[in-house]
């Protein structure tokens, strides 16, 4: 996350951290969690075509950086997906719904990179069947990679390492063009509808929309707590779990340090964190200039694989232009608190009997870091 260098050395300079034998510029210097961001540095570093094309895939965007999946690659030129059960969003996820998105983004992401070697990487997508209320045991999918030389390459791969979800407020001062919006509704592809808009009349009700769904979450307790359990706050929790939801860099590393701010701080409805930090996301979602989204018009898992390929796709093409996006889809929420928001953005988004899978804020901000990540051996059940 970005922070104020000056504020950073106030904090250090008026606390009891700073020493003599290490200056506060070193602790600054030494902030990141290097281990954790390894595995960006790492895609495409096998030789093995499967870990070489998984390498890549890991760095796919998932719903709280959850990073859901376990493969099995014991069978020859076979990869088997299955999900998680321990990472899993039971409260503002109940069906799996976004977790199964975040695989599909994983799975598109694995066949662009196997493409780019050469590779044909054919996806059955729950071929032993699913349970559309939970995610359970049976594979989400089963990847066959067959060398072929007449595998195109798609051109959205270039942007890989570049991607990011993009959660800063955006420069209210730069509009998001029609001609931006309808280049990115040509690059969804697989069964799934695609809508985007600029018109501001629009764009205010959205904003409205998704600032009242994102109180909503933070303000029902089971909700809230959910993501604060997943918050990991400073280099060392970062690099120990690069899970979840993480808050580095030397301005969080010293409030914690200092005791200012930690999980339980978060938690306190009445600390000035709780405060602050309610007031940083609303800027986000305040601050949109244009919106994205993808629907379909059933809602089984396959639908869902199939919104989470295309929302990355999309999630590249922006940054090919770039133009940011960040997914803001609190209002999509299946749970009992969330049901009048839900409704108001279906109708909104005229979606009455099909459902939204993805919503997406657009704008332009500067580029932060990449997310951290679990090393690929880390997500291997078999080699």
């Amino acid at each position: 996350m970005s922070f104020d260098r000056r504020k950073v050395l106030g904090i250090i300079g008026g606390g009891s951290i700073a020493a003599a034998s290490v200056g506060a510029g070193v602790f600054l210097s030494t902030r990141t969690p290097s281990r954790a961001l390894a595995p960006w540095q790492q895609a495409g570093g096998y030789d093995e075509p499967r870990r070489r094309a998984l390498s890549y895939a890991i760095l796919a965007p998932n719903p709280h950086n959850r990073q859901p999946w376990l493969v099995d690659l014991s069978e020859k030129d076979k990869i088997v997906l299955y999900a998680d059960s321990n990472r899993m969003l039971p409260h503002t996820d109940p069906f799996n719904r976004q977790i199964t998105i975040g695989l599909g983004c994983f799975l598109e992401l694995l066949r662009m990179a196997a493409a780019q070697d050469g590779f044909r990487a054919t996806i059955s997508g729950f071929p032993e069947g699913f349970d559309n209320d939970r995610l359970d045991k049976r594979p989400v999918a089963t990847v066959l990679m067959v060398k072929d030389p007449n595998v195109e390459k798609d051109l959205l791969f270039s942007s890989v390492l570049d991607r990011r979800s993009l959660k800063e407020p955006f420069d209210l001062a730069q509009i998001v063009s029609s001609s931006i919006l309808q280049n990115l509704e040509k690059v969804v592809q697989d069964d799934v509808d695609v809508g985007t808009t600029n018109t501001q009349s629009i764009v205010n009700q959205l904003r409205e929309l998704t600032h009242e769904a994102m109180a909503i979450e933070i303000k029902t307790p089971r909700t809230y707590k959910e993501s604060v359990d997943l918050f990991r706050i400073g280099k060392s929790e970062i690099n120990t779990n690069p899970d979840g939801i993480d808050f580095g860099g030397p301005l969080f590393d010293s409030l914690a340090l200092l005791g200012m701010f930690s999980r339980e701080i978060a938690l306190d409805t009445d600390s000035s964190a709780y405060k602050q930090g309610i007031d940083a996301v609303m800027e986000n979602v305040d601050t949109a200039m244009a919106y994205i989204w993808l629907k379909t018009k059933t809602n089984t898992r396959i639908d869902q694989l199939n919104a989470g390929r295309d929302w990355l796709r999309v999630n590249l093409a922006t940054t090919a232009i770039g133009v940011g996006i960040h997914p803001i889809s609190q209002a999509l929420q299946e749970y009992g608190e969330m049901k009048p928001s839900f409704d108001q953005i279906h109708n909104l988004l005229d979606a009455r009997g099909e459902t939204v899978q993805m919503l997406g804020r657009l704008g332009y901000a500067q580029k932060i870091p990449p997310s951290p990540r679990w090393p690929l051996d880390a997500r291997i059940l078999k080699a």
